[in-house]
């Protein structure tokens, strides 16, 4: 058995016998637009990140706890799903969670959808990171300590950015506001690892000219250029989608992933659902893509 709050665990790397885990909800999809053809649409909010792994978590938060799991015991893995894309409207990810016997479930939020156009129109909405805002409206909110809030629109030219894990979605001008930047977790080994990256904000000019705004690194949806959908959040990463140019769709939002992190001689290998299994070290890391389990 490990202890939950160990003096050292939010150390880069982890403690010896400490288990660290990365939870990441699915990403919301990016707003659609099939409705004004002179407004914009906003980027889709990433999903919600919570991690024992280094010393920040989401939403600018300190890194969790270690875990504490008991031996023979059972823990259940749920993968959250991206949202489905606009027009019609898109729709927030869900929710990704570890649970079982003697733990408080660790679970997160999924990513808001960006705000768009259909029949009528529809706004962001609340979520891990939040989506980013159509044309002249507010982004949505985040949810605390997991991300941050979508961008706002300043202009009919450009939908806020999609809300990110370690920023916020970008505020539009003339543009749309790029997806707010994902977090960098190394637990599954190496450098470089960003998750949760919000989606792109769509843009355009009086011109009509449209060229669409990056999506956050981490995953993130690039918003659609002229007359084009928006790009969908990388799956397992939980990317918020890119939002689309009219009359055209966001892009959906990539799915969750969990990581759990462990040392080797206190690995059991007992699991279901297939993750896959490399090692760090003599650190053991199960990274789960869809959902399962694992028996410690």
């Amino acid at each position: 058995m490990f202890g939950q709050g160990l003096v050292f665990g939010g150390i880069a790397g982890g403690v010896a016998n400490g288990i660290s885990y990365l939870v990441i909800a699915g990403g919301g999809g990016g707003g659609g637009q099939n409705y004004d053809p002179g407004a914009s649409a906003g980027g889709g909010g990433a999903g919600g990140l919570r991690t024992s792994f280094g010393t920040t978590s989401g939403g600018g938060a300190s890194s969790e706890p270690f875990l504490e799991l008991l031996s023979g015991t059972t823990y259940t893995i749920s993968i959250g799903g991206g949202g489905s894309p606009g027009t019609t409207p898109a729709r927030s990810g869900t929710a990704s969670s570890i649970s079982g016997a003697g733990l408080t479930t660790i679970t997160t939020v999924g990513g808001g959808v960006g705000g768009g156009f259909d029949s009528g129109i529809y706004q962001a909405n609340i979520g891990g990171s939040g989506g980013g805002a159509r044309s002249l409206v507010s982004g949505a909110s985040g949810t605390s300590n997991q991300g941050y809030a979508g961008g706002d629109s300043n202009s009919v030219d450009g939908g806020g950015g999609g809300g990110g894990a370690a920023a916020a979605g970008g505020l539009s001008g003339t543009i749309g506001g790029i997806g707010g930047a994902g977090l960098e977790v190394n637990i599954i080994g190496g450098t470089g690892n960003h998750y949760s990256g919000g989606g792109g904000g769509g843009s355009r000019n009086k011109g009509g000219d449209f060229i669409g705004s990056s999506g956050g690194i981490g995953g993130g949806g690039k918003a659609g250029n002229y007359f084009q959908d928006g790009s969908n959040g990388i799956n397992n990463t939980g990317g918020g989608g890119g939002a689309g140019y009219g009359p055209r769709s966001g892009g959906g939002g990539g799915s969750g992933v969990v990581v759990l992190r462990m040392p080797t001689d206190q690995y059991s290998g007992v699991t279901t659902g297939s993750p896959i299994v490399t090692t760090d070290g003599s650190n053991t890391i199960l990274k789960f893509t869809g959902s399962g389990s694992y028996t410690h």
